[in-house]
């Protein structure tokens, strides 16, 4: 209902208060174009003043009923209010809407009920008079505030005040002066005339007010005519004017006058007395008296009037505010026409005197300085300055009365700002200077009228010099004698003495400073009487020197009866000294001989019985003062005093001194106990808390923390807590107590903690968060903050006027403030515990009817004075929602929605201050994550049922997100209204919706029209260059946007993405955006790193802008086709600039920003290698700049890169393994790796380190008295992608890289990195850690041995010392030799299997490289693990998972080269040998077997639960389909599986096989040999295969046989023959064999096998033909079976080389060490012609023979 006027409302009329608001440069409004278009819109209202506010009337009442746009409720209630107020009824109306959008603190919705409620509406009656009554008081403030500033060549909007000012002038004082007359002619309302509600209580409130309204009319006007003249006319009835009203004593209602109003009664008297004399202009007519040309003035031709004032004058007399004005009259007659009515003159003069016109100047312009406006006060000042100077120029000073008051009223005029310069400007024997004559005469027999009007004539350096001068030459020295002295002689007429013998002016002792008057000095008697003399001696001294033997005196007598004369002498000259060095610094040398002298001072006078409080406070005045320059001197110097608190016992833990255990109140604590707060007086508690404060602030407050804790301990348990039940004489002394306290607290909170030693001594800071957190002192400061709006608002509309900057209300204000902010960094730097502390509880407490403290801070909303106030207590309430465990929404109860009304009210104002509206918004950002009900109050989401069942959301009338939408608009930005910072506060809010999933309310604004294209517009803007940026929060406003693009479409299903950001993606794509953002990145963090200082203080915006960066980059890996990056030239671009960003930042090793940064690129540069490889492929040299990365960072603090340093790693690897070196980089080559081969080496010996830590770890519980203290820096951890193992990868491959190795090996020479990582690798191995590390390092070593200097290296090194015993911690062998110690894990992941898998590896490597060299190593390493490698033989027949086959190839990879050398095996392991051949013949039956017997390997590898599939595409059919078609999908895809998983075992069987035959051809005399040598001897060779031809059986009895051969080479010829014909359900399932090479090396593999097949087998046939040992019966059996198997198979070879076969050895897959010729095939031989083919039929031949 109200919610459409409240609106059109705001556009037509502007609240009073509102527009003072504005001038005065708190709103948003801040160009001075904007303040001139608030005036020129106003002016009218402003010129009218009051009388813009009319009285009812019948034609205004019908324009209201006749009015359609207001609703009928809000009429009937305008009129209510015009008869309450006498106010015209349309302006009613609109001082409801101005109160409804403004002040009202209920709901819209609730606003019906109110009104309907007689008992509600008529408080709202009465809320709405104050509120009326406040906007008139504003108009009028207004004007005051342009009069004011209109010429303050200082104040920034003085143009538009002033041009304003030009065109109010005409008769704008008619205007005011006829409102004055209303005001105090009008008589008081009465609840005939103005209805029921006015009672009493109301009469009195309406008579407030118009007292206030007379007392700022007069002000204005005062102001009004300092700068404009008042014409004799106007002066005259000015008088009669102000006679009838008796200066404000004679009011119309006087009867209603209480005590609370007299202030206001007593201003009225000063302005209207101020006025007239004003209008007299006495400093025109002082100047015309000095020029002698009085008849320029305007009274000199105006008699008539004269005559007239003359006789109003006499009349005058009754009131003290007479006084000026008769005096100044008194002046002008005299100085015009003195001659014409001089009686008269005499007679007001002495009436002037009489009402003690100097004694009330001085109370008066005090009155107008304490409160109120500044520039008023001054204006005064001037205007009685000039009053002052004339009238001492013109009078005797002996017949103006008393010297004191004379000298009171001219001190509190010079305090004026420039009137000191003036002063010193003019001639000594003018104005004012002949007061200080008359002071100079009687010093220093009196020192207190002199100093004191120095002391006011110090305002400014250049009159500090002139002041200590003035007292630093003084050429008279005055005395009083009762009798005349002895050593004097005179004149007759006593007129002149002259000292016969010199004198110590000061009976001090000796050596000490003091005066000495010299012989033969004359003096003046200037008084001679009963009293006794007055003489004036003709001396010259210092009065510097004077004033420190004073000191001296003071210190002497502290104990007698004369300190009280002494204090009262003293007391002026420390003020003086205060107020010297707190203006010009540079003096306090000079003055070192008294303030040196403050400390003694201080300790005596606070020792007396009954210490003099005010020097006292004066003393420390001037400490204050010193502290802020020297505070190490002040303190020590201090310390001594015994005047401050102090530990009696060290300090040790919180407890104690918490409770101020051993702790001594000082000088100080006593004092304030027994004099101060029994007298209600405080001026030197006021003192010492500034003087803790400023010795805080200082740089004690690191340094000296402890000998400041019993000061501030002191501040946090006798004070904070109770100062407010301490009695007080004067009001505002307590408020200001509790302001000082809380700055105190403020300080120490803000101090950086890096000064404070962390230890279990508390620290200042430590103890304040303690005791604040968990005493009483919390809770008073919790008070403080619940004082509430309500109570603050009264304070302020009590004050007499409000623009003072120092009045109660602002101190309570500043209080509250301070409060705030204390409460706010306890919560932020109290140590977190699982207990909740008092002062937490306090804050969080559930109050009954919305009275607990969550509340109350909220309704600080309400505030409109000081916009700093509602934006701290939102600042704490965000705090709050943060840290504490409750919801804030249900601490306000039933005012929620009205206080969220009132929050939006002010979101939603244009002419708020900005700092609120980013605050309201900061704190919605926090409640979006932390308070759930409370953000779906300000959201406001109304539910509409959709189709379907399924919800809809709309926005609420009263919902942020509108006002968010507002200020997201693209064509909102820029203006006054929507400031960046307001901007980038609107988007943090919304992107804490994406990132919290507020779902409901992400769907409503999706879906707004324009919502896309609006929050996307910052980034098509063009910033300014990263060295121009003057906003930094642009970058984080950006950041924003990035980061909620990129939820969304983290988030959302492609297809489902809304049309308008798939078109803003598009747009941004196409407009080479991605381009612009991905430079601009760059040369932010290129300008970061050049200018480390500048860069620094944007730091935290540039970290946000390129983290979002980093995420919109790493999605556009994965989504390219939404976000429209698909162009290569566009992604190379892109990643080239991410690598120029990551070196410019990671070049600066020194600066922790940039690494910072630096490490945030190098994750995104390691995503997009990654990512991207087809580009990188392309791109120009990437490890040049990666290389230099690498020696930067590894200069860089170690703890804090070393997550960095991994990812430079791991870019080089993947670098050099999509680009190599491509034959060109050879140059960066050594440089890179010698930094690798550091980096390994360094990591190497920090893991020996860590590892000898952590092993004995384990036995630390029984060895408790270990003496072992000292723990490596950190302990090094092993992890897969950390830096060791990362180096060691990085320099396996570039090891790879290096073919020739010459790089490699001058590197080796330079950084012994072997033999550590050897050392490392012996360790780990022993204790079976580090898996990681050691699978690297082996990986390594494996890369070095294949070329002949790697391999010596590696040997040399020594790696069997580090390898061949260790390797036994890594496997358990099991006694029964069963199969259960291999593992079934996958083949990839790491273990401790795969370690010993590559030692094996290692081994064959380094044995084919380095052969006769190696071959003790070798043999030493198979003797080592026997067992092992037995039982590995052995389980191929029981565990057939790829682990266990791996791990047999290994082995007989290692076999393999190590049958070579089999005389030497035999000479040192003969049983070993025997073993090792019996097991290779089983392992080639058991592989035969397996090959052969395709059903069964499948049984068995199903027996295993499927373990042997590869881990990847794993079958469903573990889950149950639900239907039946899936189910058939299921199983096939299992099938394709197995038939996989078949494939790759079936393979390893078959390079088992093909190794283990390879190796048993060396175990069998060669062929050639055994067919033409005779004479060998066969005992050297065993027989291997027993005399039977039965297919092999898979059983351990049955021993291996020339049937296995057989077998073996059956089943390879039907193998290949399967291959060729690629039969679908084949033994080998060829379809999954991708490619035709690996097709080839399978057929080349076959041929192989067989060859050696056939090889042993003749070889094995022929040596049983020859044993002596075996029947002929057997021989000849063996002849037959051979004969007739071998003319089978024979027939079978030439059929499968008629279709063409791969000749053998397959040397690419397994390079063969045979050098017998009995295996030189060669490819395209023909059928026949291959010569193992030959050797067959030759051996066929022999044996049919």
């Amino acid at each position: 209902m109200a919610g459409a006027t409240m609106a059109e409302s705001e556009l037509c009329v502007r609240s009073s208060r509102e527009l003072w608001t504005i001038l005065l440069g708190r709103s948003a409004l801040r160009e001075p174009a904007q303040i001139e278009a608030e005036l020129d819109r106003h002016r009218e209202r402003l010129h009218q003043g009051l009388s813009y506010y009319k009285p009812t009337s019948s034609s205004s009442a019908a324009k209201v009923k006749a009015n359609k746009d207001v609703a009928q409720p809000l009429k009937d209630f305008g009129l209510r209010i015009s008869k309450l107020l006498g106010l015209d009824e349309q302006q009613s109306v609109q001082i409801l809407q101005c109160y409804l959008q403004e002040d009202y603190r209920g709901t819209r919705n609730s606003l019906k009920a109110v009104l309907q409620d007689e008992r509600q509406s008529q408080a709202l009656l009465l809320k709405i008079a104050d509120y009326y009554y406040e906007e008139r008081v504003c108009l009028l403030r207004c004007v005051l505030l342009l009069l004011t500033y209109f010429q303050d060549e200082r104040h920034p909007y003085r143009a538009e005040y002033s041009s304003c000012v030009n065109k109010l002038e005409k008769d704008l004082v008619s205007n005011y002066q006829s409102q004055f007359e209303n005001l105090f002619k009008a008589e008081a309302p009465t609840w005939e005339t103005h209805g029921n509600l006015m009672t009493e209580r109301q009469v009195s409130r309406w008579f407030l007010q118009c007292l206030r309204e007379q007392s700022l009319l007069l002000e204005i006007l005062f102001l009004y005519y300092a700068y404009f003249e008042m014409g004799p006319s106007d002066l005259l009835s000015f008088t009669k004017m102000f006679k009838e009203q008796g200066f404000g004593l004679r009011q119309t209602n006087r009867h209603l006058v209480d005590k609370s109003m007299d202030a206001l009664v007593d201003r009225i008297g000063y302005f209207s007395s101020l006025i007239l004399v004003e209008g007299m202009d006495i400093d025109f007519l002082h100047k015309c008296a000095l020029e002698d040309c009085t008849e320029q003035h305007q009274f000199y031709s105006t008699p008539d009037i004269s005559k007239e004032m003359d006789q109003l004058l006499l009349t005058f007399g009754d009131i003290p505010h007479h006084g000026p004005v008769l005096l100044a009259w008194v002046l002008l007659r005299h100085t015009l026409k003195p001659d014409d009515s001089s009686p008269i003159i005499r007679r007001i003069g002495n009436t002037s005197l009489q009402l003690g016109v100097f004694e009330y100047l001085s109370t008066m312009l005090q009155g107008l300085g304490v409160s109120g406006n500044n520039c008023t006060a001054s204006t005064a000042k001037m205007c009685i300055y000039g009053l002052l100077s004339f009238v001492i120029t013109s009078f005797e000073e002996e017949t103006l009365g008393s010297q004191q008051h004379l000298i009171d009223a001219a001190c509190e005029v010079l305090s004026a700002p420039s009137l000191a310069e003036l002063f010193w400007e003019m001639k000594p024997n003018m104005g004012l200077g002949m007061i200080l004559d008359s002071a100079v005469g009687m010093f220093p027999h009196k020192t207190g009228p002199l100093l004191q009007l120095l002391t006011a004539l110090l305002s400014n350096k250049s009159t500090v010099k002139k002041v200590y001068t003035f007292l630093d030459k003084m050429s008279f020295y005055t005395e009083v004698y009762k009798h005349k002295p002895n050593d004097i002689i005179s004149k007759d007429d006593e007129t002149l003495w002259r000292r016969q013998t010199p004198k110590l002016l000061y009976p001090l002792g000796l050596g000490q400073t003091n005066l000495r008057m010299p012989q033969g000095v004359f003096g003046q008697v200037v008084l001679a009487g009963e009293q006794g003399y007055v003489v004036r001696w003709d001396y010259s001294y210092s009065s510097w020197t004077l004033f420190t033997c004073e000191v001296e005196m003071l210190l002497h007598v502290v104990s007698t009866a004369d300190v009280i004369a002494h204090c009262e002498r003293v007391k002026p000259i420390l003020d003086l000294v205060h107020k010297i060095i707190s203006t010009d610094w540079t003096v306090s040398d000079c003055l070192l001989p008294l303030t040196s002298r403050i400390y003694m001072l201080l300790q005596r006078l606070t020792s007396v019985i009954n210490p003099p409080v005010d020097v006292i406070a004066s003393c420390v005045n001037c400490l204050i003062v010193l502290a802020a320059r020297m505070p190490g001197k002040v303190w020590s110097s201090l310390h001594h005093t015994g005047f401050l608190p102090f530990a009696s016992s060290p300090l040790t833990n919180m407890a104690q001194s918490i409770s101020a255990e051993g702790m001594k109140a000082g000088n100080y604590g006593n004092l304030l106990v027994q004099i101060e707060q029994p007298r209600g007086e405080y001026s030197v508690t006021i003192a010492f808390l500034r003087l803790i404060t400023t010795l805080v602030k200082g740089q004690l407050g690191s340094t000296q923390n402890k000998g400041l804790i019993p000061c501030v301990l002191l501040v946090l348990k006798e004070m904070l807590p109770t100062y407010h039940k301490w009695r007080y004489n004067a009001y505002g002394v307590r408020e200001r107590i509790g302001c000082l306290i809380l700055e105190l607290v403020h300080a120490i909170l803000n101090l950086s903690p890096e000064g404070e030693d962390q230890g279990s001594t508390p620290t200042l800071q430590s103890l304040c968060i303690y005791s604040l957190a968990n005493t009483e002192a919390g809770q008073a400061v919790v008070n403080i903050m619940g004082v509430g709006v309500d109570t603050i608002d009264m304070v302020l509309a009590a004050q007499p006027s409000s623009g003072g900057s120092e009045g109660p209300g602002q101190i309570l204000i500043q209080t509250v403030k301070l409060a705030f902010s204390v409460t706010n960094n306890v919560i932020r730097l109290k140590p977190p515990s699982d207990v909740v502390s008092p002062l937490e509880q306090a804050l969080t407490q559930h109050g009954g009817h919305g009275n607990n403290l969550i509340a109350v801070l909220a309704k600080y909303i309400y505030h409109k004075h000081d916009p700093a106030l509602p934006r701290l207590a939102i600042q704490l309430l965000k705090r709050l929602a943060t840290v504490a465990p409750m919801s804030v929404y249900a601490c306000l109860g039933s005012d929620a929605s009205a206080i969220r009304d009132a929050f939006l009210t002010r979101l939603q104002s244009r002419t708020e201050d900005m700092r609120i509206k980013v605050m309201i918004l900061e704190f919605l950002t926090v409640a979006v994550e932390t308070q759930p009900g409370l953000i779906e109050l300000f959201l406001n989401l109304e539910v509409k049922d959709g189709s379907e069942g399924s919800k809809e959301f709309l926005l609420g009338e009263w919902s942020c997100l509108q006002v968010v939408l507002d200020l997201i608009d693209s064509k909102q930005q820029g203006k006054y209204w929507c400031p960046p910072l307001l901007h980038r506060a609107a988007l943090a809010f919304l992107l804490a919706l994406w990132q919290d999933r507020r779902d409901s309310a992400i769907s409503v604004l999706r879906t707004k029209e324009k919502f896309w294209e609006n929050l996307t517009t910052p980034l098509f803007g063009t910033l300014p260059s990263p060295s121009d940026t003057t906003e930094p929060c642009v970058l984080e406003t950006c950041a924003f946007v990035m980061k909620i693009i990129g939820l969304e479409i983290y988030y959302v299903v492609s297809g489902s993405l809304e049309q308008s950001l798939k078109d803003a993606l598009q747009k941004f794509s196409s407009g080479r955006r991605y381009e612009y953002w991905s430079q601009y990145v760059k040369s932010l963090v290129c300008h970061i790193s050049e200018t480390e200082e500048e860069g620094i203080r944007s730091f935290s915006e540039t970290q946000m802008l390129i983290s979002a960066w980093r995420m919109l980059l790493i999605l556009s890996t994965t989504h390219s086709d939404v976000m429209q990056l698909t162009e290569d030239s566009a992604k190379l671009k892109l990643f080239m600039d991410v690598l120029d960003g990551t070196k410019a930042a990671l070049m600066v090793p020194m600066s922790v920003p940039c690494l910072r940064l630096g490490s945030m690129m190098a994750t995104l540069l390691l995503i997009l290698l990654k990512q991207w490889r087809s580009v990188v492929a392309t791109a120009p040299d990437i490890l040049s700049p990666l290389a230099l990365i690498l020696e930067s960072v590894l200069q860089a603090d170690q703890q804090l890169m070393e997550r960095t340093k991994a990812k430079i790693f791991s870019a080089l690897i993947s670098v050099l393994q999509i680009q190599g070196l491509n034959g060109r980089e050879i140059s960066q080559l050594p440089q890179l790796l010698l930094c690798v081969c550091e980096t390994v080496k360094d990591e190497a010996l920090a893991l020996i380190d860590s590892t000898r830590h952590m092993s004995p770890l384990g036995d630390v519980l029984e060895d408790k008295d270990s003496m072992e203290t000292d723990v490596p820096r950190s302990l090094q951890k092993d992890q897969r992608d950390g830096v060791c193992v990362l180096a060691l990868h990085l320099a396996k491959e570039l090891c790879r890289v290096d073919e020739d190795g010459e790089h490699w090996v001058f590197v080796m020479r330079k950084v012994p990195v072997l033999p550590s990582v050897l050392s490392a690798l012996e360790l780990s191995l022993r204790s079976k850690q580090n898996l990681f590390f050691n699978e690297a390092v082996l990986h390594l070593l494996l890369t070095l041995a294949r070329t002949p200097q790697g391999a010596a290296a590696v040997a040399g090194a020594g790696v069997i010392q580090s390898i061949c015993l260790p390797l036994l911690s890594v496997y358990e062998v099991s006694p029964n030799g069963a199969s259960q110690s291999f593992s079934r894990k996958s083949q990839d992941s790491p273990c401790w299997p795969g370690v010993y898998r590559l030692c094996m590896s290692l081994m064959e490597s380094l044995l084919k490289t380095l052969r006769y060299n190696f071959i003790n190593e070798a043999l030493d390493f198979v003797g080592v693990h026997q067992e092992r490698i037995l039982q590995c033989l052995n389980a191929v027949r029981t565990v057939q998972s790829l682990v266990c086959l791996d791990e047999a190839d290994h082995t007989v990879g290692f076999l393999l080269q190590l049958s070579s050398f089999c005389k030497e095996w035999q000479f040192h392991l003969p049983k070993l040998l025997r073993d090792v051949q019996v097991n290779l013949c089983y392992l080639c039956q058991t592989c035969t077997y397996l090959l052969h017997s395709k059903k069964m390997l499948h049984h068995y590898l199903q027996a295993k639960n499927g373990e042997a599939l590869p881990p990847g595409p794993l079958p469903r059919s573990h889950r149950h389909p639900q239907t039946p078609s899936k189910e058939a999908a299921g199983g096939g895809e299992r099938e394709e599986a197995e038939q996989k998983a078949l494939l790759a075992v079936q393979c390893s069987l078959l390079k088992i096989l093909s190794k283990t035959l390879a190796s048993l051809q060396h175990f069998t005399p060669d062929c050639c040999q055994i067919l033409l040598d005779q004479c060998m001897d066969l005992a050297e060779y065993k027989t291997l295969f027993v005399l039977s031809f039965t297919t092999p059986a898979f059983d351990p009895d049955v021993a291996p046989s020339f049937g296995t051969l057989l077998a073996t080479i059956n089943v390879a010829l039907s193998m290949l023959g399967e291959m060729e014909k690629k039969k679908e359900p084949a033994s080998l399932c060829v379809a999954s064999l991708t490619s035709s090479e690996e097709i080839q090396a399978l057929k080349s593999l076959l041929m192989f096998t067989m060859e050696n097949c056939f090889y042993v087998l003749i070889s094995q046939a022929v040596r049983c033909l020859k044993d002596p040992c075996i029947l002929p019966r057997d021989k000849q059996r063996l002849k037959q079976e051979l004969s007739s198997e071998l003319s089978t198979l024979l027939s079978s070879l030439y059929r499968h080389f008629r279709r063409g076969s791969p000749s053998s050895p397959a040397s690419s897959i397994l390079p063969s060490t045979q050098t017998k010729p009995p295996t030189p095939g060669s490819k395209g031989s023909h059928e026949g012609q291959e010569p193992f083919i030959q050797l067959v039929q030759a051996f066929v031949r022999l044996v049919q023979r």
